[in-house]
């Protein structure tokens, strides 16, 4: 076990890729990490289990989850799944989407989708929709976003948890990192692709209406004492007049 996860931090230090498409990036970064993706980020992707909970999933509800990865944060609600209308997993990373599929071959009304979530669009409108620690992989994150809710029924829920800084100078009710957070966490993620912004959560603000938000700091693996800070989020799309 140990070994493995050497071999998880020896790509985080190789970093992210440089060339190639966003697609191929991604499988070159996650493949050969892919079978201690889920172990390893256990300690490090905080938050996921309260997403959930605050997306309160009804029956027969159709449910998309974008940026999908190995379909993880699925699980924290596999016990609703055979109530839902449907649940769709949607990614680009085709070593990741294949431990979605082995995760989900025994869960009814799910389907897994190879495809870019700045563009994909279901055949059926969608109630909720949710990124988990997805956005900041997503070069074109306000596309992702704006898709998500073209997605939506009017009324309908985004969820999203993600890695973010805040402005120097945020919204009011918004909290302000210090100096030195918006310049260390940046540098330190964007190394492996992951883009911490302090632009996604005032944009989700101004998109759609807030039902819920709690900015807090979770702990890194080998990192004592150090915090990097993240959202949740829940929107809600305004209904037609």
């Amino acid at each position: 076990m140990f070994a493995a996860e050497l071999r998880v931090l020896g790509q985080l230090l190789r970093g992210l890729p440089g060339s190639g498409t966003h697609a191929q990036r991604l499988e070159a970064f996650y493949g050969p990490q892919a079978g201690r993706y889920d172990a390893f980020r256990e300690r490090v992707l905080h938050g996921r289990q309260a997403l959930v909970e605050k997306l309160a999933l009804a029956p027969g509800e159709r449910v998309i989850e974008l940026g999908a990865g190995t379909g993880r944060t699925a699980e924290y609600f596999a016990e609703r799944i055979p109530t839902l209308d449907s649940l769709t997993l949607v990614d680009l990373c085709p070593a990741l989407l294949a431990l979605a599929r082995t995760r989900t071959q025994h869960w009814p009304h799910t389907q897994i989708v190879a495809a870019d979530v700045t563009q994909y669009r279901p055949p059926a409108v969608m109630d909720k929709a949710y990124f988990s620690y997805a956005l900041t992989m997503i070069p074109e994150w306000f596309l992702a976003i704006d898709n998500a809710i073209a997605l939506w029924r009017p009324g309908g829920v985004l969820g999203v948890v993600d890695f973010y800084v805040s402005r120097a100078r945020p919204t009011l009710g918004l909290r302000r990192h210090s100096a030195w957070q918006r310049t260390l966490w940046p540098a330190w993620f964007g190394h492996d692709g992951v883009n911490l912004s302090a632009d996604h959560l005032p944009y989700l603000c101004a998109r759609s209406e807030t039902l819920h938000l709690d900015e807090q700091l979770g702990s890194i693996p080998y990192l004592p004492g150090l915090q990097v800070p993240y959202y949740l989020f829940v929107g809600r799309k305004p209904a037609d007049p």
